[in-house]
Order: C-alpha cells, then sequence, then structure tokens
C-alpha cells in the first residue's frame, strides 16, 4: 500500500473505487450504490426511485450558486429523471459582503427556478478554509416509475451521440478565471462569449437528457472535469467496452476551443458540462438524431461502442487523456 502524494483534480479511478467499497453488504433498497463512472446514486423509495448527486463547484469563484445547481441538475438528468430538491452547503472567505451573498443566493434560486426545482435547505458560513467561495451541491429527483439509466448500459453496437458542444463551462470558467491573460490573445468576441457561456449557449444538459430518455437512449453521461476525454473514457470503462470516436464529428464551442489554444492548454481535457453524451442501439440512433436535431439540439454521432477497452480514434491512435482537469493548469498557474 502506498502513501503517495495526490495531485489537484480528481481521484485517480483505481483509488477511488477502492475507497467507494464499504466492506457491508449492499442494502437492498440501494438500487445503484457509489461507482466510478456513474452521475449519482439511486435509491428505492415508496415513491418509486430517488435520484441523489454531490458535485463541488471549485476552480472558479464567479457565479458559483447558478453553477452549481446546473452541474449537479446534470447528474440527475442523465440518469433519466427530472431535477427536484437541492441542498447547498456554501463556504464563503473572510471579506464577504451581505450584497454578495445575496447575489450568490439570487442566481442560485434563478437557476433552480428555471429547472423548476427548489433549494430544501443546507449550510452556509464565513471561513478562513477557504480563499474563494466553495459551493458544495446536492441534487435529488424521483422516477416514480421506478426505472433510471446508467452508464454501465452502454453495450457494444451502441451509438453514442454527442448533444451540445464542448468546452462551453471550461469557456465560461477560463473567461472568469484566465480573462486577463486572454486579452489580447483570443478575439474580444470569443472571450465576450465565453463570459456569457454558463447561460448562452449554458451548460445545463437537462432538457436533452429527458429527451433522450425518452427517445430510447440507453446510457447517457455528463462529461465535467477531465473533459469530453474523461467522459468518454468513462463511460467506456464503465460499461467495460471499447469507444471508436469519429474525430471530426465532434461539436466544438469555437469561444472556448480558442481560449484553450491561447493558453496552451488542451480542449479535450477542459471542463465539459453543455455536452451530453448519450448512447441509443444501433437501429435507433439515426431517428433519435433525427429528431434531436429537429428539435434544435446541436447533435451529432461521435462514437461507436465495440468489444474491447479503451478510447481510440477511427484514424487510428488513443484519445488523449489527463490526470486531471487542464483547467488546473491556468488556476494553478494563476495562483
Amino acid at each position: 500500500m502506498s502513501d503517495e502524494v495526490l495531485e489537484a483534480g480528481k481521484l485517480p479511478p483505481a483509488l477511488l473505487a477502492e475507497v467507494l467499497v464499504t466492506g457491508r453488504p449492499v442494502p437492498p433498497e440501494l438500487l445503484l450504490p457509489p461507482t466510478v463512472g456513474e452521475d449519482a446514486g439511486v435509491v428505492a423509495v415508496q415513491g418509486g426511485a430517488l435520484i441523489a448527486a454531490s458535485d463541488p463547484v471549485t476552480l472558479t469563484g464567479q457565479d458559483v450558486g447558478a453553477h452549481a445547481v446546473l452541474v449537479n441538475a446534470n447528474d440527475i438528468a442523465v440518469m433519466g429523471a427530472r431535477p427536484r430538491w437541492f441542498t447547498a452547503t456554501v463556504l464563503l472567505p473572510p471579506g464577504t459582503t451581505d450584497n454578495e451573498v445575496r447575489a450568490l443566493y439570487r442566481r442560485m434560486h434563478e437557476a433552480l427556478a428555471a429547472l423548476d426545482a427548489v433549494l430544501v435547505g443546507g449550510h452556509v458560513e464565513i471561513t478562513d478554509a477557504v480563499r474563494r467561495t466553495v459551493v458544495v451541491g446536492h441534487m435529488m429527483g424521483l422516477r416514480e416509475d421506478g426505472g433510471f439509466a446508467r452508464t454501465a448500459a452502454l453495450e457494444p453496437g451502441h451509438v453514442v451521440l454527442q448533444i451540445g458542444p464542448a468546452p462551453v463551462e471550461g469557456a465560461a470558467v477560463l473567461a472568469a478565471e484566465a480573462g486577463a491573460q486572454l486579452e489580447g490573445r483570443v478575439a474580444p468576441a470569443m472571450l465576450a462569449a465565453g463570459a456569457g457561456a454558463l447561460t448562452d449557449p449554458g451548460i445545463s444538459v437537462v432538457d436533452a437528457a429527458l429527451r433522450a430518455t425518452a427517445l430510447g437512449a440507453t446510457a447517457m453521461h455528463d462529461p465535467t472535469e477531465g473533459g469530453l476525454s474523461a467522459g468518454l473514457y468513462e463511460m467506456a470503462e464503465t460499461a467495460g467496452i471499447r469507444l471508436v470516436v469519429a474525430r471530426d464529428a465532434v461539436l466544438w464551442y469555437e469561444p472556448g476551443r480558442a481560449m484553450a489554444k491561447a493558453l496552451g492548454i488542451d480542449p479535450w481535457g477542459l471542463l465539459a458540462s453543455g455536452a451530453l453524451l448519450a448512447a441509443f442501439p444501433a437501429g435507433t440512433a439515426e431517428a433519435a438524431l433525427a429528431t434531436l436535431t429537429a428539435e434544435g439540439f446541436s447533435c451529432a454521432p461521435i462514437a461507436r461502442a465495440e468489444a474491447g477497452h479503451g478510447v481510440g480514434f477511427q484514424s487510428g491512435g488513443d484519445v488523449p487523456r489527463f490526470a486531471r482537469d487542464e483547467m488546473i493548469r491556468v488556476v494553478s498557474a494563476d495562483g
């Protein structure tokens, strides 16, 4: 057993899998226990299946109330449920003003209202344990039919659609945290687009995920930290299959890609909320793609599942993989 010092970012998958094991029998009401690569857990309740997820926002201090709502809502939606109830632990650094607190909660409530979800509790305090505002969100939703989607349901022959471009979330955070570095290095219009990217085009995949569920998606995943690359690898490894990616089919958010290039980081590994990965059986993927496109979703088939392991390009070579999100290189360099 090693005592290796860990880098900032997600835990290595093997370590995470190790610490999630409780050593106790899984109770029957826990339909989906904590699992590497799954976006949420599922508990059987009298009214159906309760979907619960938790995610923090730590890489930016800007608009974190709304940001936390959106990324947690995505994790519920990719399980096929509508986000309903939200709790938030809000940690504020010394020097925070009362108007800053009001603004954070106003934006949080606005984001919840847009989803028809509600704040049901949480905790807030000012503490010198943080240097900037940190919000740890917890979202829940209910599937009254007791069903739910899961990443592990991906099978050979399935087609993975990308719904929404990447890296939208990365663009928003780069504009907030590295705006001064980017001035003069990217077009002003690109920087302005990134500054508003949290809401336009937005990082919510709730509508897309619920629509994909209705169209028969068998597995969905919300790529966040580690970018589009991490999302694809997590899908492949959780399901025990190989994904073959059509490089030219990937939908890119050009402001995010331009900012990444200017900073010398790779958009494949950059925060990617706003892009949904949804898998469909080969026989239904084309119809689902046509319907989603007709309904105004930006959508493309970017990968096919097959027997094997890993994530590679059709043209050869592996999709690049990142030990931590590329954003951390920028945040660490900045401070």
